[in-house]
């Protein structure tokens, strides 16, 4: 590299470590104007109002102020700890040290001290620099599993050149101060709310800084990939920035469609990492064809990185200090001894199961879909059971409607816009997921997985089956005895079908977030998160110390208990949710029959885990107005 480049690079990274600095001084010289701005304020409204109405209007200034300075100084002294992952040695790694060790020498830095394998579709560097980057320190480089499971060598190659880029670029020096500027943000931030005229100055403030900040860390990526091409080629660097979207995407893809659903069911996989390389292998095509037919990105100055279009195209102006290295086809995944255990030494690291069952994948398909489908049999038996007043409604409770000609006065709730008749002959795709539903509980018949497809229903004999004939038969009482009939031969009984889950066992009770001290229809309570519904305790105990009493309730008694203890609403009891205002939350609830129920989050209220407001939040969406 040519010494004019490194010159460029240093005042590249010199630029944002100033630029940090002072930003970061900033946010004190700011906090300080204000505090001047508001005494100076109380001064002349105290002239012109009694003292109780200059409290009122100083005091909510000044504690905003307060938390401001608190969480500046928390933001400063806190140090950026290593990411989970795996810890690579040269046992299990030796021909990735081999590469990584190579081209840091090429590229002209120190290799790192430490690779970490982690479960994310992307690959970084960080080093614990002192003195604002002036002292380098140990260097850590972590490398995502899915860019081992689905790239080639030679893309491989130019991503980790493009990591050791910022190494020699020095970017990774001021790692620890762009961390504690964007802490200070989001920590100011957080802590003031959306009308208190301190937060407008500080979030305009906020916005500065990420804008300087974005802005020189797109610089820094542009020249890093120079380092990729030089050292990898540009059809090797190009093809490997290509592929980082449409892999994304997969792994999106796979997380949603065949992770999540069952994670929040109790299920887990018993080889995570090992799933999504057999999607890889199946879905090859679909995952080329994004790769190469992704739409281009509009640039942002709020980006970090420049969209891949204008990296790409800065590429192919980049000078070639050398010829290209040979392509190298061979799989990414022979650069670690054992991909497959590295990928479930990864899994036992960084996933904490919870108490989830762990299945093999096909019996994790099966057993996730089943839950799913039981969910939605179980909000028709409530509805049954509302309408009919049945206390354990079910399948036969639903089938006697039909008998009796009821089953479009039933089925009218679920399509207002059908007469009768109509609404009984549209209720076949509802009867087709109680029938299967009941199949599967009477144990003829599974879903199969599939890693090209949606998984299919197979019966005993493995062989698909289609139970969309039978339902149809199943929702008209002149052919209703038909539909039983061909049960029976199938093995099916719809009296297997007949229990509803009201209440969580021992294997459904996932707690996600608690709350201390809401206020629910005017009343205080507090409220524990479930994966099926929540726990409404009444009357829980002195405001000042929610967490530490949903602690010790937590961890005195099951959460199973507590449902059967207290009012335990099912999602499936709420037909919509109206978020009014997301912090301090305020939601009205919607039940069957019109009930309605009114959750609002006070001053004293007190969250289990910061997250636990986001879960509340994200089941609210779900269920959607």
């Amino acid at each position: 590299m040519s010494v004019r480049g490194k010159g460029n690079i240093m005042s590249a990274a010199t630029y944002r470590a100033l630029a940090s600095v002072l930003m970061l001084i900033g946010f004190y010289v700011v906090a300080l104007l204000q505090l001047a701005a508001v005494v100076a304020f109380g001064f002349w409204i105290h002239q012109w109002a009694s003292g109780l109405a200059t409290a009122k209007l100083i005091i909510p200034l000044l504690l905003a102020l307060g938390a401001v300075l608190v969480g500046l100084w928390r933001a400063v002294r806190t140090k950026s700890e290593p990411a989970p992952g795996l810890v690579l040695d040269e046992r299990t790694a030796p021909a990735l040290w081999a590469a990584v060790r190579e081209l840091a020498a090429e590229v002209g830095t120190r290799a790192p001290d430490e690779i970490r394998l982690v479960p994310e579709v992307n690959a970084a560097v960080a080093e614990q620099s002192s003195m604002l980057g002036l002292v380098g320190g140990r260097r850590t480089m972590y490398v995502g599993l899915p860019l081992l499971q689905a790239m080639r060598v030679d893309q491989f190659r130019a991503v980790l050149a493009h990591e050791l880029g910022h190494y020699s670029g020095r970017h990774t020096r001021l790692g620890a101060v762009a961390y504690r500027g964007r802490l200070a943000i989001a920590e100011t931030i957080g802590r003031i709310g959306g009308r208190n005229p301190i937060g407008w100055v500080f979030r305009g403030y906020a916005k500065l800084y990420l804008l300087v900040d974005n802005a020189a860390s797109r610089r820094q990526e542009l020249e890093a990939d120079r380092s990729a091409v030089r050292l990898a080629g540009r059809d090797a660097a190009t093809s490997a920035l290509r592929t980082l979207p449409a892999l994304g995407t997969a792994w999106s893809f796979y997380m949603g469609r065949y992770v999540e659903p069952g994670w929040s069911a109790g299920l887990a996989p018993d080889d995570l990492f090992g799933g999504f390389g057999q999607l890889l292998a199946a879905r090859r095509d679909e995952i080329t064809a994004l790769r190469e037919n992704a739409p281009d990105e509009k640039p942002s100055r709020w980006d970090t990185h420049p969209p891949v279009g204008i990296r790409v195209a800065a590429m192919a102006d980049a000078p070639a200090d050398a010829p290209a290295p040979a392509p190298d086809e061979r799989p990414a995944a022979g650069l670690l001894a054992d991909i497959g255990a590295a990928g479930l030494a990864l899994q036992a690291d960084v996933i904490a199961h919870e108490g989830r069952q762990v299945l093999a994948w096909p019996e994790f398909i099966a057993a996730t879909i089943a839950a799913g489908g039981q969910r939605e049999a179980d909000a028709v038996y409530r509805a049954a059971g509302r309408f009919t007043g049945a206390a354990e409604p079910g399948l036969p409770t639903v089938l006697g409607l039909v008998r009796a000609g009821r089953l479009g006065e039933f089925a009218e709730q679920f399509y207002s816009d059908s007469s009768r008749e109509e609404a009984a002959a549209r209720f076949a795709g509802p009867m087709n997921s109680l029938l299967v539903n009941a199949a599967i509980r009477a144990g003829q018949a599974h879903w199969q997985l599939s890693w090209s497809a949606p998984a299919r229903l197979v019966g005993p004999d493995g062989e698909p089956w289609d139970l969309t004939e039978v339902a149809k038969l199943a929702v008209d009482p002149e052919t209703l005895d038909e539909a039983l009939a061909r049960l029976a031969e199938a093995g099916v009984d719809p009296d297997c079908a007949t229990v509803v889950q009201r209440r969580v066992s021992g294997q459904d009770a996932d707690l996600v977030g608690a709350l201390a001290n809401i206020k629910v229809d005017g009343a205080e309570h507090d409220v524990l998160v479930l994966d099926r519904g929540l726990v409404l305790i009444a009357d829980p105990g002195k405001a000042s110390k929610g967490e530490e009493r949903l602690r010790a309730l937590l961890g005195s008694v099951p959460v199973a208990e507590l449902a059967a203890r207290h009012t335990f609403l099912p999602y499936e009891e709420m037909t919509s949710v109206a978020v009014k205002r997301e912090v301090p939350l305020k939601a009205e609830l919607t039940l069957h029959g019109g009930r309605t129920v009114e959750m609002r989050e006070l001053f004293s209220s007190e969250l289990l885990g910061k997250h636990s407001r986001d879960a509340l939040l994200t089941v609210f969406r779900r269920i959607g107005g």
